[in-house]
């Protein structure tokens, strides 16, 4: 969806019927923290001692089966945004808010058949009282950020709209701070700052670099970083914690609402006036199978939440963000140049610090509350 839809979180990129997969990121850290430990993956298979009397192959089928996960949702998340990317640059249907808003109106109705008709997982019973409180405000900042984010494609590489991604962390630690749910810290703020100035030094070596574009793209990680505290303040801290597929059933249908606004102003007349042209010159098969690689990315996410740790997920994420780097810049010849490698090889090396130091935190923080129950 980072990307359209969303999925995801966390992540980093983010496609537009996704969650993007940096909220899924903090989602699976949150779940560690809770439980005070790894998933089966990182505790209980791949840290098993020779000696418990686990059966041996029953750990390698379990590691094997977790880290394919691993690989699907890595496919399924890169094809995502090489797909909008495409779809909106390459292709004449240059409509972002009309993509954005066909995703969200396809990841309802499978959101709403996944929950209510095959009961895969259990709705949250949420009223409308409270979804008119906490879900419809994450929603209006979920359509700017899958608004922004998908024009940025119309103007920037998907090379480049990912190494600025990389200040992701530090507009949540931002915007954290200004609702009191993070501490600042020295340390923190000069890891913020080297993340900063890598992707300063990046977006100087980029060759296809337009105003516009770079702002669209900030103005979508400003908005996803607000969504993500939201979602923290609204959601998680009332005990309705969602799996990707509640948040497509509850939040895809309130973004897609909001999306309607800015896609009647915007860009309603001009698809109107050349609807007919638009469905000849783009097979509406590419529309529903674009729509599906959304949808199939939040089953992905459903599928891997469960079966891997929250490092084993960020892992994941920096190894995603190198292969798209290099997938798009092959697949749509933009150029990448020394200074962009370097720029985002600085930014990338401290968000991988500032990760480890977060998930060495939270294990310290599950490990106190471990003894105090105890």
């Amino acid at each position: 969806m980072a990307d359209t839809s969303t999925s995801k979180a966390q992540e980093r990129s983010r496609p537009s019927a996704s969650l993007q997969a940096s909220q899924l990121k903090s989602d699976a850290e949150a779940a560690m923290a809770a439980s005070g430990s790894s998933s089966k993956v990182g505790s209980s298979a791949a840290d098993a001692p020779l000696g418990s009397g686990a059966d041996s192959d029953s750990v390698w089928l379990t590691v094997v089966s977790a880290y394919m996960y691993v690989i699907i949702w890595m496919t399924v998340s890169c094809s995502v945004i090489l797909f909008n990317k495409w779809l909106l640059a390459y292709t004449p249907f240059h409509y972002p808010i009309t993509l954005t808003l066909w995703h969200m109106a396809f990841c309802s109705t499978c959101g709403f058949i996944v929950v209510r008709v095959l009961k895969v997982t259990p709705s949250v019973n949420m009223s409308w009282t409270d979804y008119g409180k906490r879900v419809v405000p994450i929603g209006a900042l979920y359509a700017l950020s899958l608004w922004l984010s998908n024009s940025a494609y119309l103007y920037l590489s998907v090379s480049f709209i990912q190494m600025t991604k990389s200040l992701m962390p530090g507009l949540t630690f931002l915007v954290g701070m200004m609702a009191g749910r993070e501490t600042y810290s020295h340390s923190t703020a000069i890891n913020m700052t080297i993340i900063a100035v890598g992707v300063a030094v990046a977006a100087y070596g980029e060759l296809n670099f337009v105003l516009k574009g770079v702002l669209m793209q900030l103005g979508a990680l400003v908005f996803e970083a607000a969504r993500l505290m939201l979602v923290q303040v609204l959601i998680d801290a009332k005990g309705m914690k969602m799996n990707s597929f509640q948040s497509l059933y509850y939040i895809s249908p309130a973004c897609g609402v909001c999306l309607l606004v800015p896609f009647y102003f915007m860009e309603y007349d001009e698809v109107s006036a050349k609807y007919s042209t638009l469905l000849t010159s783009v097979d509406p098969k590419i529309l529903i199978a674009n729509a599906a690689t959304a949808f199939l990315l939040n089953l992905a996410v459903f599928l891997l939440i469960g079966k891997t740790s929250a490092l084993t997920m960020n892992i994941a994420g920096v190894i995603k963000d190198w292969i798209l780097i290099a997938a798009s810049g092959y697949l749509f010849q933009s150029p990448i140049t020394a200074l962009n490698l370097a720029g985002y090889f600085v930014a990338f090396c401290a968000v991988c610090v500032y990760q480890y130091t977060k998930l060495q935190r939270l294990k310290q923080a599950a490990a106190v509350a471990r003894k105090d129950r105890g």
